[in-house]
């Protein structure tokens, strides 16, 4: 009884004379995240990716991961026989067993993609329900509401069995709609941003901002630790530390307190920018969700996004904190996230920060400052980590 993966091709199957290029990158992809568990061979035939172990391996495992590649809509674990009816109903008694004996109800569904095969896709279905009906009598059929939903395809290469099918990622293969620079702070929202972003096929590279001495190791470590946990779904992302401490300080000393906020982002976004296109990077991803906090209004945004003309995503833009710490829980990134460590946007911040800032009052404040030297300055001792 030979077990494999089966992983379904979600909306790449809508390309057309470029779909080879996006299948080539999911291949890629599920080949990286699953190389160190052992050896397998993996083929793209019909919308369907076929993982079979050629030695050992952990399948649970090949599994998990195989569900955080994005570009699959679901997987299922699946197991493989000949092409006869005898042998299908074999192996469906045999590979069902821990599945059926614990539901009520359960229905067959088929496909015949290999038209050649005798029966049809009714027959199959009921050759193969009467077979689980004999061998779990306490079972009885329901089309519209089972508890287990048993598959058999028949296709080109042999016949599949699978009783377990669960959501895939989804989205695009991550790295097959360019690059972008994601700004990651330790907080909750913005390794979301990037999770999102991720799903669409962008690959990251993350940019923190570091402030010591008012920021700690701890609270370096905990982003770099968030890094690691979306490596999961972003596979040889990188993260770029700014050390910013010489630019906040330089605002504090000399702009209006209640401006601190707008003008430290201005300057991120200056830094920023010069890293995309250090990094041949095409946009920029931010966690901000309008009227979050004060920073994150309207007049506050376009204010930010005015120092560079950069393509600014914001995946959050339109999402409740409920909504995103539901995401940040579902990639394991909240625990981390919450952990209390000050990161440098929370550095200085203002007790009283204007929410409807004007061009002509920031300006007048960094009139105070030399932006260039400020830039320079952050952008001389990055810090690469991999």
């Amino acid at each position: 009884m030979e077990q494999l993966i089966l992983a379904k091709c979600g909306e790449i199957v809508l390309k057309g004379l470029n779909r080879s290029h996006f299948d080539a990158i999911l291949l890629k992809n599920l080949k990286s995240s699953i190389n160190d568990l052992g050896r397998f061979d993996i083929s793209l035939a019909q919308s369907t990716v076929y993982v079979r172990p050629l030695d050992d391996a952990d399948m649970d495992e090949v599994f998990e991961r195989t569900c955080r590649v994005f570009g699959f809509a679901a997987v299922c674990r699946a197991y493989m026989c000949e092409k006869t009816m005898d042998s299908i109903q074999n192996l469906a008694r045999e590979c069902l067993c821990d599945v059926l004996e614990e539901a009520s109800t359960f229905k067959v569904e088929a496909k015949r993609s290999d038209k050649r095969f005798p029966l049809k896709s009714p027959e199959i279905c009921r050759e193969v329900g009467g077979t689980l009906l004999e061998r779990f009598p306490h079972l009885r059929v329901d089309v519209h509401h089972p508890e287990v939903t048993v598959t058999v395809e028949v296709r080109d290469f042999g016949a599949y069995i699978h009783a377990v099918r669960v959501p895939g990622a989804g989205g695009m293969p991550y790295g097959s709609n360019g690059r972008a620079c994601l700004l990651l702070s330790g907080g909750i929202d913005s390794p979301v941003a990037g999770y999102m972003m991720a799903k669409r096929g962008v690959q990251l590279t993350g940019i923190h901002f570091f402030s010591p001495p008012y920021t700690g190791e701890r609270a370096k470590q905990k982003v770099i630790t968030l890094a690691e946990l979306m490596r999961a779904y972003c596979p040889g992302m990188k993260l770029l530390v700014v050390h910013f401490t010489e630019v906040q300080e330089a605002i504090r000393d000399h702009c209006k307190e209640e401006f601190f906020t707008v003008i430290m982002r201005r300057f991120m976004m200056r830094v920023a920018h010069a890293l995309e296109k250090r990094t041949h990077s095409g946009a920029l991803i931010t966690g901000e969700s309008l009227g979050q906090v004060a920073s994150q209004t309207m007049d506050a945004l376009r204010l930010t996004d005015s120092v560079t003309d950069s393509l600014i995503l914001r995946p959050l833009i339109g999402m409740d904190k409920d909504e995103i710490v539901r995401i940040s829980r579902k990639i394991g990134t909240f625990e981390t996230s919450i952990q209390p460590y000050e990161d440098c946007c929370t550095v200085f911040t203002p007790k009283h920060p204007r929410t409807k800032p004007t061009l002509r009052d920031i300006e007048r404040e960094e009139a105070n400052l030399d932006i260039d030297a400020l830039v320079a300055k952050a952008l001389e001792g990055i810090e690469v980590i991999r």
